[in-house]
């Protein structure tokens, strides 16, 4: 009998392959978006099913030794899934014109390879995954083929192919050094024969999944790219292929760096890396984003302090591993992306709407959106105040886990840092709000909503402030997923 992450893998990519075909149907311009998105549906189901189930290893027999369907690849999988189904319902709206298919073709191919990067437990099935995932966003980030487009595109792929070489060449030392591609097999091997080469692979290994989560200074490209794109990509860029980045990350970094010191300097254990990182990441990322004069380069600073706040967990699963506070630091980094990916992925979907029926990307374009554009405004209130943590989202959960995990320990003053980023990211998230409610626009008329849009906003607003008042489901089920990592 076929297993339901079968099934689903198996309907995402008939739907990526066949899906271009749809072009020979003259006046079916609609159709090719809502076949993705009854197919997304579709695998969002039978994932969702499969990972309540309790999968185990055995569940997917064809996978071998290639996939380990367990609840965190599961979390993760439904995230990706989720953001990318919000992304092809808005895009009804968006992209009416001839390529309508090869679009979301593009998109069911990037779906395809985050699912099977979440579930990856092999370095050359991950980075096959990595690669599916990401060479058809280098398209998808060009597709509006404006010349702003075009050159995000490029320096997107060039910047992309640099971090796909550097995630090569640590599993190729990987591999050299212990004679297998398997990530436990690595981790052992790392923990046998701690060499300078495992301390080089594992700094490698940093860069390249660094470029996908956005923290500094791998995070260059991520203003330019988000506000080249196509707004709706630059969501799932920031929302999905950004989680896909974490989970690669928690399956090969954490695994290492429980057990591995880059040197046999105490001062550079990994825990101290990932807390400079964090640090840095979170403070740039802030203070960039409270100078910007467009939406979209505001979300994308704003989206790197978010990695920031994630790596928190990190060093308090690398510092203490096994104990109550790694779980804690872990179980608040998978909770804050989830989180993330709804707040982060309304936000930028919010803003694709004002740039569609505005024309305008400034943030003068924010003037009396309360008035203009009351559902958008709303919704991008709901989020600007999850993202900076304000009781009683779901936001501010995720971040008292993180911040909680560090405070008893050696770093707690990553603790004080990150309450002090997120008071001062209420600073240019309130500078929006008041102008959407309280300053004066250039007209007061109001402006169609578009029925699609209306209702993704609907159902993201309704999780934040949902999970926010009763957060106790959510947080047992990403404990338990944490759990697993850290025994």
């Amino acid at each position: 009998m076929i297993d339901y992450l079968t099934l689903a893998i198996v309907l995402m990519g008939a739907a990526a392959l066949l899906l271009p075909l749809l072009q020979l149907l003259k006046g079916r311009a609609a159709l090719p978006g809502y076949v993705l998105a009854v197919v997304l549906a579709a695998a969002f189901v039978l994932i969702g099913a499969f990972t309540l189930s309790g999968p185990s290893p055995s569940s997917v027999p064809w996978g071998g030794s290639l996939l380990h369907p367990d609840q965190l690849g599961g979390i993760f999988a439904l995230v990706t899934l989720g953001v990318t189904l919000a992304v092809t319902i808005v895009s009804f709206d968006f992209e009416k014109g001839p390529s309508n298919p090869v679009y979301y073709s593009l998109l069911a191919f990037t779906a395809l390879g985050m699912v099977l990067l979440a579930y990856s437990q092999d370095l050359l099935m991950l980075f096959v995954s990595w690669e599916l995932m990401s060479v058809p966003t280098y398209v998808l980030a060009g597709f509006s083929k404006t010349r702003q487009s075009n050159e995000a595109s490029v320096k997107y792929a060039i910047i992309g192919a640099m971090s796909s070489a550097v995630i090569l060449y640590a599993i190729s030392l990987a591999y050299g050094l212990t004679g297998s591609t398997q990530i436990s097999t690595v981790v052992s091997g790392f923990t046998s024969n701690p060499t300078a080469l495992a301390g080089v692979a594992t700094l490698l290994f940093v860069a390249g999944f660094g470029f996908k989560m956005s923290i500094v200074p791998f995070h260059m490209w991520i203003p330019d790219a988000y506000e080249g794109a196509p707004t709706t990509i630059s969501t799932l860029l920031a929302a999905a292929t950004k989680k896909a980045g974490f989970i690669a990350a928690i399956r090969v970094l954490l695994a290492i760096t429980t057990l591995y010191t880059v040197t046999q300097n105490p001062v550079f254990t990994m825990a101290n890396v990932f807390a400079v990182l964090a640090l840095v990441t979170m403070t740039l990322g802030n203070v960039s984003a409270l100078t910007q004069k467009s939406m979209t380069r505001l979300l994308a600073y704003s989206s790197i302090a978010q990695a920031g706040y994630m790596l928190i967990g990190f060093v308090a699963f690398s510092n203490a591993p096994g104990s109550a506070a790694a779980t804690l630091g872990l179980t608040g980094t998978i909770f804050h992306v989830i989180n993330h990916a709804m707040m982060k992925g309304v936000a930028f979907l919010a803003a694709a709407l004002v740039l569609l029926q505005l024309k305008r990307a400034d943030l003068g374009a924010y003037n009396g959106l309360g008035k203009r554009m009351p559902l958008t405004a709303f919704t991008l209130t709901v989020a600007f105040l999850g993202l900076a943590g304000v009781p009683p989202l779901s936001g501010f959960w995720s971040k008292l886990l993180l911040f909680l995990s560090v405070a008893n320990g050696p770093y707690g003053w990553l603790a004080l840092a990150g309450i002090l980023n997120s008071a001062f990211s209420l600073g240019y998230y309130a500078w929006i709000i008041k102008r959407m409610y309280m300053d004066e626009g250039e007209s007061t008329e109001r402006v169609k909503e578009p029925f699609w849009s209306v209702i993704v906003f609907a159902i993201m607003v309704g999780l934040i402030i949902g999970i926010g008042l009763f957060p106790q489901q959510v947080v047992g089920f990403v404990s338990s997923a944490a759990a697993s990592v850290a025994g």
